[in-house]
């Protein structure tokens, strides 16, 4: 890690690094503070002129596919966009799942990679291959360089490209950009670099770029503030969401207001919180709503939907079941997160505008209606937060509920954690108490993979100061295991907690587990590993802890969310017990609500 300083780059003699240096001066006239690099000799004059930009912190890589996931952590964290670079051939494909992820959560990521000049493709030249719209349509836009010339029409024109770039980064919609970038030999410097003479006047530098939702209409403000009025029945679902500060308490407060429960998934930034002592927010829906009997005597009239899909299954299967008469979907990425076609309206505003302005004009004497149906909602959540309390007292068993409930409650203000995919987020999305603490939860579940998940919180971690930790499986961890090497070259911190049930466990969830002898269950679909995680992680310099209990559990997640450098606790679970006690929590819960039924 570097952070350049001293004056802006003199232009080189070599066109294509003066290019390279327009481009990320323009880079950063406009915003981007980081960015990643990866070896390679065709990308020289980017890694070059990237590290002498001042002002922009480099990191560097081995592995492209690491690197990609590392940039996106960086961007979810800092909210702001980041800038990869890397050379031409497969390196360049190895960035396509992070873009893939990025394009569907919304992460600004500007690509950068180097290619061979027109005069080399489709000659047998080595790393070489077709990097002409590489990614399809999982980047928001496209464009290849012209091939760097002397002048000054060529430092315009890469000007012009990055801050396109960087606007189309920035949205909304917000999103992964490519820009390919051929240069021929030489690729080395031919000229003075750092302490050169003071260079050319910088041509075309534009203001400051920042991302913005469009704000509320005075109409949809006031079908908002109807709807509170008139529909008693009314529930706020929100899935996944990318906050700003004071946005949670916006909208918090207009659920408070219109009296209805706050459905919040674990990454949705509203389950915990400062508001919750007051909001109407309901953190055991999900095992609420896979009881049949409560999901249908709780089918709501309304709907008001904010942010992406929301993780639980039973919430999905709640909704198309029991329809409302109206689903009104914030949609202000016109993304359209609606899989279930049951949306009626669809508004493309800021959802913290909208609610922070519907609360002004709902302030005062609340709506005459039955206090019965956000009363249920609430009396269903007390019963099932004492039903979990008891449950999670009377099992001390290393069990994959019993170890998230653990990990929830150590974790400590101000904390962020990042959770894998799988069953990690199911597991959190059952067992995370609402909270007055302050907890940044972030996930990858734009496309919802397994992959990059360790290299995605490395870069959540380099992005801030402050405990932080990624809950994730040992598949998960396995497949970005070489990750690790981002902290060891960096001298990150991170706390790694690892379910290790030794295979897939997501599929004994699943039907096909019911015919486990006819599918070859465990060869296809389990795949267990038999490995020890431990002497893994050590390899990559991180402190390795094999856990026995979950007293052992809370007292080493706490030591390893102050020590310095990665540390990796390795929870042994029993794959079919941790299933039949995520069932057994829900049964609880179940049993614990059947006292309301009529």
């Amino acid at each position: 890690m570097r952070t350049p300083t001293g004056t802006a780059t003199p232009r080189d003699a070599n066109p294509a690094h003066a290019a390279s240096a327009e481009l990320f001066a323009a880079l950063a006239d406009a915003g981007v503070a980081q960015v990643c690099v990866c070896p390679g000799s065709r990308s020289a004059p980017l890694a070059i002129a990237a590290a002498q930009t001042p002002g922009l912190r480099v990191w560097t890589q081995i592995d492209e596919r690491a690197a990609a996931f590392f940039a996106l952590g960086l961007a979810k964290t800092s909210r702001m966009p980041v800038a990869l670079v890397c050379t031409s051939g497969s390196a360049a494909a190895n960035l396509l799942p992070a873009v893939v992820e990025a394009r569907y959560s919304g992460v600004p990521l500007v690509l950068l990679t180097a290619d061979r000049p027109p005069e080399l493709r489709g000659v047998g030249a080595g790393q070489t291959i077709d990097q002409t719209r590489l990614f399809g349509s999982h980047v928001r836009w496209f464009a290849e360089a012209a091939l760097p010339e002397p002048g000054a029409a060529t430092l315009r024109h890469f000007r012009s490209l990055a801050e396109r770039a960087l606007a189309q980064a920035l949205g909304p919609p917000a999103g992964p950009v490519h820009l390919n970038l051929p240069f021929r030999e030489p690729l080395e410097p031919a000229g003075p670099l750092a302490g050169a003479a003071a260079p050319e006047p910088r041509a075309l530098a534009g203001p400051r770029l920042e991302r913005r939702a469009a704000p509320p209409a005075e109409a949809e403000i006031d079908a908002l503030c109807r709807l509170a009025r008139e529909r008693e029945r009314g529930v706020l679902a929100c899935g996944p969401l990318d906050l700003r500060p004071g946005a949670a308490a916006a909208i918090a407060r207009f659920a408070q207001l219109a009296g209805w429960p706050l459905l919040a998934d674990p990454l949705s930034q509203l389950r915990c919180g400062a508001w919750t002592a007051e909001a109407p927010v309901i953190a055991s829906s999900d095992l609420l709503l896979r009881d049949a009997d409560f999901a249908a005597r709780h089918a709501a009239e309304l709907v008001l939907r904010i942010g992406a899909s929301p993780t639980s299954k039973a919430l999905r299967l709640w909704l198309e079941g029991h329809p409302p008469d109206e689903l009104v979907l914030i949609d202000p990425e016109r993304e359209r997160h609606d899989p279930s076609g049951l949306a009626t309206r669809v508004w493309h505003c800021d959802p913290e505008l909208l609610c922070a302005a519907a609360s002004e004009r709902l302030a005062g004497p609340p709506p005459r209606r039955s206090p019965h149906w956000l009363a249920s909602w609430r009396r269903a959540e007390s019963q099932a937060a004492l039903a979990l309390d008891e449950a999670f007292a009377d099992d001390a068993a290393l069990l994959e509920p019993n170890a998230v409930r653990a990990l929830a409650d150590e974790l400590p203000d101000g904390a962020l954690l990042v959770v894998s995919n799988s069953m990690a987020v199911r597991e959190l999305d059952a067992f995370l108490p609402a909270s007055r603490r302050a907890l940044r939860v972030l996930g990858n579940r734009g496309a919802s993979g397994i992959d990059g998940l360790v290299s995605t919180a490395l870069g959540c971690a380099a992005a801030r100061a402050g405990a932080t930790l990624l809950l994730t499986g040992d598949l998960a961890f396995l497949h970005d295991a070489g990750g690790l090497l981002a902290a060891h070259r960096h001298a990150l911190s991170l706390a790694v907690v690892v379910l290790d049930n030794d295979g897939g466990g997501i599929f004994s969830y699943l039907p096909i587990a019911a015919q486990a002898e006819r599918v070859h269950f465990e060869e296809l679909f389990r795949t267990p590993h038999g490995l020890d995680l431990a002497p893994i992680a050590a390899a990559y310099g991180a402190t390795a802890v094999r856990i026995g209990s979950l007293a052992h559990l809370r007292s080493a997640l706490k030591d390893a969310l102050v020590r310095a450098g990665v540390t990796l606790l390795v929870v042994p679970v029993d794959r079919d017990r941790s299933v039949e006690a995520f069932r057994a929590r829900a049964a609880a819960v179940a049993a614990a609500t059947s006292r309301e039924r009529r």
